[in-house]
């Protein structure tokens, strides 16, 4: 009995030191982020990660068209809401929530789920609680690393997602 124990520890922590391997070896080639703002009383916080381009073909390659993103890399990207708001015209409670997206060559579909801190490629469609369309465009230089930041708008917020030679806008505002 004190050997089968002795095994299974010894087998406890080779899995651990290779999940924290595992871990590191990712974050170095995404490594993760946080984009904030706190503008007339509203505050935004996203957690993600930043995949590099590579001299890869970005969306319509890496990143299909017309399929769900984890819009980052690694874990799922989280957004945090500290009070309710307005997402391109369509009202979000305040909280926290995994943000995904689905791009498109012309514009693309911000989708807002209430499940949080699974993996990147989990995502689960009936825990949505908002799909709104964003506009997406052109961004010039091209970005090398997958970024997120905030532009002040007349009514709020400008969150952008850029990577490559393409950003797409999420307006907010509060409610």
């Amino acid at each position: 009995m004190k050997r089968i124990l002795i095994i299974l520890g010894i087998i406890a922590a080779v899995v651990l030191i290779g999940l924290f391997s595992l871990r590191s070896w990712t974050k170095s080639a995404s490594p993760e982020a946080i984009a904030e703002v706190n503008q007339g009383g509203l505050k935004i916080k996203v957690d993600y990660c930043q995949p590099y381009k590579k001299g890869r073909k970005i969306f319509g390659g890496l990143v299909p068209y017309g399929k769900v993103w984890r819009t980052g890399a690694n874990e799922a990207t989280v957004i945090e809401f500290d009070q309710n708001v307005i997402v391109a015209g369509q009202p979000l409670d305040k909280g926290e929530y995994s943000l995904w997206t689905i791009p498109s060559q012309d514009n693309w579909i911000a989708i807002f789920n209430s499940e949080t801190g699974q993996w990147g490629t989990n995502y689960d469609q009936t825990k949505d609680v908002l799909r709104v369309p964003i506009v997406s465009r052109k961004h010039s230089p091209a970005a090398e690393q997958f970024y997120i930041s905030f532009s002040p708008s007349a009514n709020g917020t400008d969150m952008i997602l850029a990577w490559d030679q393409t950003e797409a806008v999420l307006p907010i505002q509060k409610r």
